[in-house]
């Protein structure tokens, strides 16, 4: 969902990506939809298994055996990736669409200085000669906060800090002037003053670039503070999708609400925090009906035989549920 007046960057259509393991077949994301406008940031919001990730790889056609994309579009301001060849989707990757993975260490090589891997971005995406493009690295590495940039280009990355391996992994995904950023967990893995910097810069970044971005996350309070917009995910399946504000005070669907009131209240003492009751069904087997409904305080018998469809709720949300919640009323 995106504001009518904005160009669309990216849409996806009923993306199915599956894997074919030798216990079953994991539907990983089945059948998801949105759109993401220029400029815009996305929140893609679930628990672990959801298939947020997977989205997010999918978008990069890095998916890998036993995986693979069995259908739907994925259309970059009208192209579409799902069929585009190996050698577009290269270019594609860190020139127009990068990504910034959860864990730094996993997406720097640890055997190359950072200097050589920001220069590795510009000589495959950019004509610049080396000293403009060591000038450019310079830039972005100071502009992300770090300090004695120049001096730091020459260092490895296990001589950063978490928190700086991940400014350094957000300005490699900056360099070339992407047009989309997908965030995946960019915050997980390191402390709460720290997550805050990265929020506020990437932020910042993607505002004086004019980048769009997709921030993948569990944490809808991290999400709340970033998106414009919020597609909520759940068993591969999107379940509510709307505005950030409009979806945060009255979601429609009884698992955003669950998601919402697990968040921890400062302001109030309590014996025991709440949860959304049960777990994520195995997604090999998943029920028919409504795939929530073992856990939904609402469900009833037409849970179990209907599967819900998105369909408008009020305030121009989106939610897939056969009894959704009206302004104010609670599960």
């Amino acid at each position: 969902m995106k504001d009518a007046a904005t160009p669309v960057l990216l849409e996806v259509r009923d993306l199915r990506t599956y894997f074919h393991t030798f216990s079953g077949t994991v539907r990983a994301v089945n059948g998801v939809s949105f759109e993401i406008g220029q400029g815009e940031v996305m929140g893609l919001v679930g628990e672990s298994g959801g298939g947020k990730s997977v989205v997010g790889f999918s978008i990069l056609g890095l998916i890998d055996s036993p995986g693979r994309i069995e259908g739907g579009e994925i259309l970059l301001e009208g192209r579409d990736l799902v069929t585009a060849g190996e050698d577009h989707l290269r270019d594609v990757r860190g020139r127009e669409i990068s990504m910034v993975f959860q864990d730094p260490m996993t997406s720097l090589n640890p055997l190359h200085t950072v200097g050589r891997q920001m220069d590795e971005v510009l000589r495959l995406h950019s004509d610049l000669r080396a000293d403009t493009r060591h000038r450019a690295c310079v830039e972005m590495l100071e502009s992300v906060g770090i300090s004695r940039a120049a001096e730091r280009l020459k260092a490895y990355p296990h001589q950063f800090s978490g928190g700086m391996r991940q400014r350094v992994v957000i300005a490699i995904a900056m360099l070339a002037n992407p047009k989309l950023i997908i965030a995946d967990e960019p915050t997980t893995a390191l402390d709460v003053t720290i997550q805050s910097q990265i929020l506020k810069l990437m932020r910042a970044q993607i505002a004086d670039k004019g980048a769009s971005m997709i921030l993948i996350t569990h944490d809808l309070a991290v999400v709340s503070e970033m998106a414009d917009h919020i597609t909520v995910l759940y068993c591969g399946n999107v379940v509510e999708r709307g505005r950030t504000r409009d979806l945060i005070e009255n979601p429609a669907h009884p698992y955003t609400r669950g998601l919402i009131d697990s968040i921890p209240d400062t302001s109030e003492r309590l014996d025991r925090l709440n949860q959304i009751p049960g777990s994520v069904p195995d997604i090999r087997t998943l029920p028919a009906g409504c795939n929530f409904r073992d856990r939904c305080p609402r469900a009833q018998a037409l849970c179990a035989t209907e599967e819900p469809v998105l369909a408008p709720q009020h305030n121009g949300l989106m939610a897939a549920c056969h009894f959704p919640l009206q302004p104010g009323e609670r599960p």
